[in-house]
């Protein structure tokens, strides 16, 4: 839904009728409003709107109204949300003080006015703007500068930045992503505070604040909002196997590259190509395994042999704590544990089966795993770089021919668990894969093409070899 028609989209004008019918004040506030004014051809998925009345009572009854559902999201602010049209609704009482927001830190009197004392205890001025929707008003509503800040490029908060970060320390992170995405500065009061409170995102759950990492990810430029946590020391708190990849500083000659500004490189450089989450999430953790495998050799300098297999343990790790999907964890480990393949394949004279073998282990996610490769070739000489790349290229070259040859993407052995059964007349069980899996060896070695017939007579062939050498394996020698 554009920004420029979220007032005409008709679930949104069915949940404005229904608040003029029972006459209460309704606005439309938050990143739909700042999206209006900045940016009017953005897509937008949901829409914040502010309710003065009883926002419980009034969305159950438009959830039933518009035969969808109204699910509290966030008690602290009285907010429940409403899915209809392929949009998110957030309908949210006005805020008020909590006890987490002692006097003192108010460094101003709030209004007596519901709405503009809301707009106030909100996040950041530039989410303080509302189109009054019920009734309904051309002109914004902007008490503390929100529209001067977006004109600036700049996010703070409309009252003391550490009584607004007290209050949902969530926000600290929400700066971060903010600034990522919109590609704005902060304002110094807030910098200064979020390093100050930065250990109360020990408190925010780790859902809430996956959600908040996984936005910066996604954003235009995720170095932008990742350098924020850092210099604030928000990186330590909540993410410190990344923090360490700043913290690894070479202290003799020849010097490695800094690892967590070639991280970030990576990471912007794959955004721009329009990466997927996936590969975004293995671009920061590629060289998560740097920190515990970094050695000095004292006839090639600073190596890291085997950071892809460790990178790979602490991605599972780190996926679990962040509660990630399952299938996400899979996809990232598999990233992460074969980047360093295709750049190595490009130091060596490729092979068919060894080309295979990569597009095979990657299988749909070979093209995700190429734009990390990529992205991962990066050196202050840009000689080196071309260098490299013309070599990876050559790998990449010879990778589609191999593919286009032998569909390595959909590879698994033409001959199927029945047929090696029946063949081989032998049960359901352990020996079925292995005979199996000699089948798919013969294939990436080259030594039979993909197809079933030629399958089929190499399992004729085999069979007896291998059942044997299992049967013999299983027979333990006497003492």
């Amino acid at each position: 839904m554009k920004a420029t028609r979220i007032l005409y989209n008709p679930i949104l004008r069915k949940i404005v009728e229904e608040a003029r019918r029972q006459g209460l004040p309704l606005y439309l506030v938050g990143g739909a409003v700042r999206a209006r004014i900045t940016a009017p051809e953005a897509e937008i998925d949901n829409a914040d709107l502010l309710l003065l009345g009883d926002v419980s009572a009034f969305c159950h009854g438009v959830a039933k109204l518009l035969k969808s559902r109204a699910v509290a999201v966030n008690p602290q602010f009285n907010t429940l949300l409403i899915p209809a049209g392929g949009i998110q609704f957030e309908i949210s009482g006005p805020r008020d003080l909590t006890p987490k927001n002692p006097p003192a830190e108010i460094p101003l009197k709030l209004p007596e006015d519901p709405l503009t004392r809301d707009l106030w205890l909100r996040d950041f001025t530039i989410n303080a703007i509302v189109l009054p929707l019920s009734p309904r008003r051309d002109e914004l509503i902007d008490p503390t500068g929100g529209i001067e800040d977006l004109r600036q490029r700049l996010i703070r908060t409309p009252i003391n930045a550490s009584a607004t970060l007290s209050e949902d320390p969530l926000r600290i992170l929400r700066a971060a992503r903010l600034a990522s995405q919109l590609d704005f500065s902060l304002h110094q009061d807030l910098l200064k505070a979020m390093h100050e409170l930065r250990e109360r995102l020990c408190d925010v759950s780790m859902e809430r604040k996956t959600a908040e990492l996984i936005k910066i990810l996604l954003s235009p430029q995720p170095s932008v909002g990742l350098r924020l946590l850092y210099v604030t020391g928000v990186l330590d708190v909540c993410y410190p196997d990344i923090a360490a990849l700043a913290a690894m500083k070479p202290d003799r000659k020849p010097r490695h590259k800094d690892v967590f500004e070639h991280t970030l490189k990576v990471l912007d450089t794959v955004a721009s190509a329009g990466a997927r989450l996936d590969t975004r999430l293995a671009a920061l953790l590629h060289d998560i395994g740097k920190p515990a495998t970094r050695r000095w050799d004292a006839e090639v300098g600073w190596t890291f042999h085997g950071h892809e297999v460790v990178g790979e343990r602490l991605t599972r790790k780190l996926g679990r704590t962040w509660k990630l999907p399952s299938a996400v964890i899979d996809n990232v480990c598999k990233l992460v544990r074969l980047h360093m393949r295709p750049i190595n394949l490009a130091d060596e004279d490729v092979t068919d089966s060894a080309v295979r073998r990569l597009g095979v282990e990657a299988g749909t996610d070979i093209d995700e795993l190429i734009t990390l490769c990529r992205a991962d070739v990066t050196s202050s000489d840009p000689n080196r770089v071309k260098l490299y790349l013309a070599n990876f290229e050559k790998v990449v070259e010879h990778l589609r021919h191999v593919e286009e040859k032998d569909d390595v993407r959909a590879f698994q052995s033409p001959v199927r668990g029945e047929t090696i059964m029946q063949e081989a007349g032998i049960e359901p069980g352990p020996l079925v894969g292995r005979l199996k899996t000699a089948i798919e060896e013969a294939i990436l070695d080259g030594l039979i093409p993909n197809e079933y017939e030629a399958a089929l007579a190499y399992l004729r062939k085999i069979k007896e070899q291998v059942i044997k050498e299992v049967i013999e394996s299983k027979i333990k020698p006497s003492i």
